[in-house]
């Protein structure tokens, strides 16, 4: 459940941003990096939760 919520989040506040992004293929990449930016702080987050 905590990872659905986080990647909701991180894809609502990405979402609000996207079409000031540029290009499609722009959009692409910042949304890669940042879901592998997300997967990285994910489990820094749980730690700290206690999860």
């Amino acid at each position: 459940m905590t990872a659905l919520i986080f990647y909701a989040a991180i894809c609502g506040v990405l979402s609000l941003a996207g079409p000031r992004l540029g290009a499609p293929l722009m959009r692409l990449g910042i949304g890669a990096c940042v879901g592998v930016i997300a997967a990285a702080i994910l489990p820094v987050i749980r730690g700290m939760m206690g999860f």
